[in-house]
């Protein structure tokens, strides 16, 4: 089960669904639910969302997305790691605070670290002013591993 993938998108809006399939497909074989996919990759696109749309002013800077598949004491998990290397955050309880948000504009605005708690057991904000956020998403899986081959006879009646 011990797995891992990196990848770097420049920060544009549209690389979140490029991030959304290489998630899928990178934890797609590990045995879970289509539930358990979704939350991942709908926290992850959250976290990847909120470092294009406010860590840079500037254009054509990236974001580094690392998951990583491991297993302790017959546990299984997913740790994804979304870092940026903008602006920080000057205060993260604020920014946490479910409706807070600086685009009012934006009608999606203001649920994304509540959506990231809602779908993982456990998000951990670092940031640094000038220097970037680095935001780890973790959660328990309900890994079932199943053999979906099932043997039978034809019928031709």
């Amino acid at each position: 089960m011990n797995n891992k993938i990196k990848i770097e998108v420049d920060n544009l809006l549209s690389n979140v669904s490029v991030v959304r399939v290489a998630l899928t497909s990178f934890i797609s074989n590990e045995g879970l639910s289509l539930d358990e996919i979704m939350e991942i990759k709908t926290a992850v696109s959250e976290a990847v969302t909120n470092s294009i749309e406010h860590a840079y002013t500037e254009k054509e800077n990236t974001v580094s997305i690392t998951a990583k598949l491991f297993e302790i004491d017959n546990m299984h998990y997913i740790s994804i790691v979304v870092q940026d290397y903008g602006k920080g955050i000057e205060d993260v309880e604020l920014v946490t605070t479910p409706g807070y948000t600086t685009k009012p504009e934006l009608e999606h605005a203001g649920m994304g670290f509540t959506i990231m708690e809602t779908f993982m057991d456990e998000i951990i904000i670092d940031s640094e002013l000038g220097k970037g956020t680095k935001i780890t998403l973790t959660k328990k899986l309900n890994v079932k591993k199943t053999n979906n081959i099932v043997k039978g006879e034809i019928n031709n009646e």
